[in-house]
């Protein structure tokens, strides 16, 4: 398979971890490339079920390898315990996972800082998972952050916590937080670190001479286009840059290397958190939530749900330069008797076809619908696109023309077995 960069074309949790699982088959390599242990993929292989938050999906399939980059912030001892998990459901990691060195950390003073401010911020607030990954992605900017390299080295891991924590424990006392304890986290990331060594090692490096021998890499993207911290629904995003730019800069593998980008979509809408949801519907967000789903694999907060909303989408094929689409939970919409498709917003008697930057506008932008025919039948025994539904064929090609993209993959369920190509 070409090298490929997949990304998620809405707020994330567009069933990226599944897709990712899928591709993974005709792919050597997957690399993680941004985000943190924020973020979370769900796949279900037969009868189990394995939530991944910092290894990359491709794990499940031992032959391959794995690769954490250097985009990505890390909490050593939450890597730990997944890895522990992960072994745990019979899951092998060994030399199919590497970590990189030059990948940034997370303490518990980043968790702090992150609670702390959203309490200040009270109804202003982000929503976010509170993991820490925004103060820490902050440290890594100004350049008081610390590395796997170095926490693989104790003596000089030691020297650079001591100054963190010290000037760390100042403000957060004057945040009215506890101060924390040097020597109980020193403790537990050392020993993190003893467990992670065998993992580490230039990234960069291993996935040049991998390319340069053939090997395919498939880019695993985290949170979704409109989280994105230069492209999304600032200030409601992430800390890191989820478009395909962030697979380049978050491993080190330049853009020209790239053949293929494929953007993940829900057959509806979803995000977590605060920020504008312009197709925001209650109707569909009552119906998933009753059928069980659209809940967060890491937090499980219930996510807000609207329509589909192709302005979104169309932003994101232009911005992630997006060749096919792989379409996900579609089954969600199998009562649905009229679907609405978000085509245009309108504010104040003026009609947009593309997302405003201004924040408060896109707040105020009220959708503008057309609507096709439900196809009111289960897809989920589909297994090839001349088995699903005309209606639900219909209703795929009107969101690919509406977006401006291919079909790539479609998808019923939950299931490996449950994803085919389009057409």
């Amino acid at each position: 398979m070409a090298n490929t960069i997949l990304v998620g074309a809405q707020w994330g949790d567009e069933g990226k971890g599944k897709i990712i699982d899928v591709l993974t088959e005709k792919s050597d390599i997957v690399v993680r490339t941004q985000g943190g242990n924020n973020a979370g993929h769900t796949v279900h292989v037969g009868e189990k079920k394995y939530v991944l938050h910092l290894v990359p999906s491709g794990i499940l399939r031992p032959e391959k390898l794995c690769v954490i980059g250097n985009g990505v912030v890390v909490d050593p001892v939450s890597l730990v315990d997944e890895i522990d998990g992960l072994r745990k459901l019979g899951v092998e990691i060994g030399e199919n996972l590497i970590l990189s060195e030059t990948a940034h950390l997370v303490f518990p003073y980043h968790r702090l800082l992150d609670e702390q401010r959203e309490l200040k911020k009270a109804k202003n607030k982000i929503g976010t998972t509170k993991r820490g990954i925004g103060p820490a992605y902050g440290d890594k900017a100004a350049r008081t952050g610390v590395r796997v390299i170095d926490l693989v080295n104790p003596d000089r891991f030691r020297r650079l916590l001591a100054e963190r924590i010290e000037e760390n424990n100042e403000f957060l006392q004057t945040l009215g937080a506890e101060p924390l304890s040097f020597d109980e986290i020193c403790e537990q990331y050392l020993s993190a670190g003893e467990e992670l060594t065998p993992f580490v090692e230039n990234t960069v490096v291993r996935l040049h001479e991998a390319i340069k021998s053939g090997k395919s890499v498939l880019f695993e993207g985290a949170q979704g286009t409109f989280l994105d911290l230069d492209h999304g629904t600032y200030p409601f995003v992430t800390s890191s840059n989820t478009t395909a730019g962030g697979a380049c800069t978050g491993s080190g593998v330049p853009p020209h290397r790239i053949e293929r980008v494929i953007g993940v979509i829900k057959a509806y809408t979803t995000r977590v958190g605060e920020g504008p949801l312009p197709s925001e519907n209650r109707e569909i967000a009552d119906l998933l939530h009753d059928m069980g789903r659209e809940f967060g694999a890491t937090t499980g907060r219930p996510r807000r749900c609207g329509w589909f909303d192709a302005v979104v989408v169309k932003q994101a094929v232009m911005v992630n330069g997006i060749d096919d689409l792989a379409v996900t939970n579609l089954d969600g919409l199998d009562t649905v008797e009229r679907i609405k498709v978000c085509v245009a917003y309108q504010v104040d008697g003026k009609r947009y076809d593309y997302m405003p930057n201004d924040i408060d506008l896109l707040g105020r932008c009220q959708p503008i619908y057309e609507e096709v025919p439900g196809w009111m039948t289960s897809v989920g025994e589909a297994r090839c696109w001349s088995e699903l539904p005309q209606a639900t064929r219909d209703y795929l090609g009107f969101i690919a023309e509406k977006t401006g993209a291919a079909l790539g993959l479609i998808s019923v369920g939950p299931g490996r077995d449950q994803t085919f190509p389009a057409e």
